[in-house]
């Protein structure tokens, strides 16, 4: 029996619809944005119709229904906790990007907010997608705008090149993440993500091991590894960051790493829909090791790195290498980590949507701060160009100051919380997982990276507390920038201080799952 001769498969189809009614809000907005951009609408009109479309996705969210969840679904797009962690997630960045984004844009704001709201509407449906093709569109909903977004504001010779660095970098990602979806394809005769690790599952069971699944899954995590900045397809950042206005590479910052880590524990089938069983099953040995080398590296170049830089954006792109390897940590314990049926377990998961969280705060609270202190031709590029904030500008140093902290992993801080999930999840593997010693191993490597990144956060403190003002510093004038930096510190600290409400929240979004039939969507006997 074909899809299309299933009687459920239009009903499913029509649900797929309902699940993205918030994004679709998101879209329709960008698009009067862009309409309204063609007659030079002013920043204020862009900012005011961007913020009111945020909201109303949000009130859109909460209030229309979905469709009961499915447990095996031919939609593209379906609705999971997951992925309601990832929507809400996306809805409050979104509003602190619209914020910090007023300073940067000018006859471009129309353009500058749809492109955001596009991007934002991509990443929500990352973790809908049902399909390797609703997957890669989402993802390149996100990697498109982008481009435009470094362009628009760049004025600067060095600006338009960051924006053909990262354009040319992405469009060969994409290719290599394309390719390993072709072996996917090939594999389970279908792009449905839960046929995919069905499939993979009943070949595992019966001692099946191809080489094209290792393929796969290496060009994946290739592919995937330009957008959460993952050695070695790490080195566009230092200059993209360098060269971008501080709004877009706060976005730059968050939301393809967000995407890319949530791309891979779907593929990967580490939370539901898909999954069950360990669908990688035949390869585990070697995905599990493959992510230990890259985040042992990843989070080693990253903290080495930042150490020697001067420019303030370089160093938070080596700093953002380096938490990308502290992610790893997540999906290598949920990559090896099962239960005493061979089922994927939460193990992993929930630490690594924790850590997402408290890396939004301080990562978006940090260039909130900078974009507050820049304006007109003023740009704070330099750690000396913050010598003295805490004489000249006190509260702006005490805000940057608070998100250098979390960074670094101290108590009473967001990263404290993030950081102890994810070294304490890895380290406490169960004894017959065929990774607890090499994950204890990565657990020490990762302590040791934290301890240097201190090195570079605490330096950038004592330039702003310890040193004087080596050139006078005009009155900040990007309030909303200041006002989002001021909720990030607010989050910050509030995880810092009781995580639990997240930390509950993140469990009930990374479920264990029950292993589905693929027979079921196929009509295969």
């Amino acid at each position: 029996m074909t899809p299309f001769g299933n009687p459920a498969f239009l009903e499913h189809l029509t649900a797929a619809v309902r699940y993205a009614l918030p994004e679709s809000v998101l879209v329709g907005t960008a698009c009067l944005l862009f309409t309204l951009a063609a007659f030079n609408a002013s920043r204020l009109t862009g900012f005011s119709i961007a913020l009111i479309g945020v909201i109303a996705a949000a009130l859109v969210a909460f209030y229309v229904p979905e469709p009961p969840i499915a447990e095996v679904s031919y939609a593209v797009l379906n609705a999971t906790p997951l992925a309601g962690f990832i929507r809400w997630l996306t809805l409050i960045a979104l509003v602190l990007y619209i914020a910090l984004g007023w300073s940067e844009t000018g006859e471009s704001a129309g353009e500058y907010f749809a492109c955001l709201l596009i991007a934002g509407a991509g990443l929500s449906l990352v973790a809908r997608a049902n399909d390797l093709i609703s997957l890669f569109l989402a993802l390149e909903m996100i990697s498109i705008p982008t481009y435009v977004m470094l362009y628009l504001p760049s004025n600067r010779k060095f600006g338009q090149e960051a924006a053909m660095k990262y354009f040319m970098l992405s469009v060969l990602s994409s290719g290599v993440l394309l390719f390993g979806f072709s072996y996917l394809f090939g594999l389970a005769d279908s792009t449905n993500l839960v046929v995919i690790s069905d499939t993979l599952v009943k070949a595992a069971k019966l001692g099946i091991v191809s080489p094209y699944a290792a393929i796969a899954a290496i060009m994946v995590i290739a592919g995937l590894g330009f957008r959460i900045t993952a050695v070695p397809f790490h080195f566009y950042a230092p200059d993209v960051y360098e060269g971008g206005p501080t709004g877009v590479v706060a976005q730059l910052a968050y939301i393809p790493k967000v995407a890319g880590f949530v791309a891979l524990v779907r593929v990967f089938g580490l939370v539901g829909p898909v999954g069950g069983e360990v669908p990688f099953d035949s390869v585990r040995t070697l995905v599990p090791l493959t992510l230990w080398v890259i985040a042992a590296i990843t989070m080693s170049l990253g903290n080495l790195l930042a150490l020697i830089q001067d420019n303030i954006k370089r160093m938070f792109a080596y700093s953002g290498i380096a938490h990308a390897g502290y992610m790893l940590l997540g999906v290598l314990v949920a990559c090896s980590v099962a239960d005493a049926k061979g089922n994927a377990t939460q193990a992993g998961v929930d630490g690594l949507l924790v850590y997402l969280v408290a890396y939004g705060l301080m990562t978006v609270g940090a260039f909130a701060v900078l974009a507050y202190l820049s304006h007109g031709n003023r740009n704070v590029e330099t750690v000396d160009d913050l010598a003295g904030l805490g004489r000249t500008n006190p509260v702006a140093a005490v805000l940057l100051g608070l998100f250098l902290l979390s960074m670094i992993g101290l108590p009473l801080t967001a990263g404290f919380t993030g950081k102890f999930l994810l070294f304490f999840g890895s380290f406490d593997q169960p004894a017959d997982s065929p990774m607890r010693n090499m994950s204890r191993v990565l657990v020490a490597v990762a302590a040791l990276n934290a301890a240097i990144g201190a090195v570079y956060y605490l330096r950038v403190a004592s330039v702003m507390f310890l040193r004087t003002p080596l050139k006078p510093m005009d009155s900040p004038r990007g309030y909303p920038a200041f006002a989002a930096a001021v909720v990030c510190a607010c989050g910050t600290l509030a995880l810092g201080v009781y995580p639990k409400p997240l930390v509950e929240y993140a469990k009930t979004a990374a479920p264990l799952n029950v292993p589905l039939d693929a027979r079921t969507l196929t009509g295969k006997e």
